[in-house]
């Protein structure tokens, strides 16, 4: 479709206004309403079209049909997704172009949702899902659209930075920190979907799609949260020289991918380390370009309404590229990985010999090990090189039966690489 073609289809012809239908009003589609209307003469400027919001639908406003009929661009920030996915696909099957910050929506109906905008032959924008104002979507997508990426590794949710980077500078629990989040409009009331990880899995679905071209489904990833990271992790950390993040991690191996969100460990020359509070960052690596990270500011509504108003400037001014899927890559269920494990024992000697050897038997080197406290304080933490995680779980299966133990082992990930 020709720049021509896009342009009649988001209004009747150069200098008549854009007809936006609004599908939500809450804290980001009230930021974007409001940013149309400040922002008049640059969009004007920018596109050489004005732009005006035609329709608005929320739970007791307005009819979806009614607005789908008298607009020309449709701007879904609704949430949920089985409205959402109704409405959506309406509007592409009626040729109207689609702009939506809904990253659930794209998770779970990614690719029949691809299918209906290529099939229309009309646009699907979806800037707003991942990273908040971070134009990664942009650069994976169209700047680097002919690049064949191997690895993404995503800070996706500003929440879970934020209470990693105050549970590291306090020494405060993480339910401490949670509860302060949640004052200062860092984490919602019910922060579920932030702290377990769904949230960040959601993201890196989107992101693993675009970047490896196959489809990646939200049940696909594994993720977990940070709901068990306790301060002396973090306190040891320190001595190890490594930082906590909650990271998302796509990378494509000879024999497939992997997508996944887990609390990792960072060097300190790890370009995502310096990364702190409610910031967003993604890392992109390929041969041709070795190394690209993007950050800036994650959720929030001012944010993600603009990320919103920047999409629908591209979708007026001209064509973007219909995501196809090209390749149909397995997903892996087990890779290499180092690990952080942390171990409360009982103050007798031969235990870190014992634990070695238990190791060493599964084929696992240790890479560092500190060893703090006494009597009932008594502690080991070690971080060991890659492994097959499949094996280091084994071992820690093995490990926890020992009766020198006091409680559970606990493990982290570390990614040993550095830039």
């Amino acid at each position: 479709m020709s720049s021509e073609g896009s342009a009649t289809a988001a209004g009747a012809g150069r200098g008549e206004p854009v007809r936006v239908g609004l599908l939500g009003h809450g804290t980001v589609g009230s930021a974007f309403a409001k940013l149309i209307e400040d922002r008049a003469p640059a969009i004007a400027s920018a596109t050489g079209r004005p732009v005006e919001v035609s329709g608005v639908l929320t739970t007791s406003r307005g009819k979806f049909e009614e607005v789908l009929a008298g607009a020309d661009v449709i701007v879904e920030l609704m949430g949920g997704t089985d409205t959402a996915r109704e409405y959506v696909l309406a509007a592409l099957a009626a040729g109207k172009p689609v702009v939506t910050a809904n990253k659930q929506l794209l998770a779970q109906h990614g690719a029949e949702l691809f299918e209906a905008a290529g099939k229309a032959g009309v646009q699907l924008r979806f800037e707003a899902a991942v990273a908040g104002v971070v134009p990664v979507i942009r650069v994976v997508q169209e700047s680097f659209g002919a690049v064949e990426f191997n690895k993404v590794f995503g800070i996706v949710n500003g929440t879970t930075n934020f209470i990693l980077s105050e549970m590291a500078s306090t020494g405060a629990p993480y339910e401490e920190v949670l509860a302060r989040a949640q004052e200062l409009g860092y984490a919602e009331a019910d922060p579920t979907d932030d702290v377990n990880g769904a949230d960040a899995a959601a993201k890196m679905a989107i992101l693993a799609r675009l970047a490896f071209h196959t489809p990646v489904d939200f049940d696909q990833v594994k993720f977990e949260g940070i709901e068990s990271v306790q301060p002396d992790d973090l306190a040891y950390a320190k001595e190890l020289g490594l930082s906590l993040k909650l990271l998302g991690v796509a990378e494509r191996f000879e024999d497939g991918i992997t997508v996944r969100v887990f609390p990792c460990f960072l060097y300190p020359g790890h370009p995502l380390s310096p990364i702190e509070g409610p910031f967003n960052a993604v890392m992109v690596q390929a041969p041709e370009i070795t190394e690209v990270t993007m950050s800036g500011p994650g959720a929030g509504g001012i944010e993600t309404a603009s990320a919103v108003l920047g999409d629908l400037v591209s979708v007026i001014s001209g064509d973007a590229p219909v995501h196809q899927a090209k390749n149909d890559l397995p997903i892996l269920s087990d890779v290499e990985s180092s690990f952080y494990l942390h171990l409360e024992v009982a103050d007798e000697p031969g235990v870190l010999a014992q634990v070695a050897k238990m190791l060493s038997d599964s084929g696992i080197s240790v890479k560092s090990v500190v060893q703090k406290g006494m009597g009932n304080d008594a502690r080991l933490v070690m971080v060991v090189h890659r492994c097959s995680e499949t094996l280091f779980m084994d071992a820690v299966a093995q490990i926890a039966e020992l009766g020198s133990l006091r409680s559970s082992p606990r493990f982290i990930r570390v990614i040993e690489e550095e830039f």
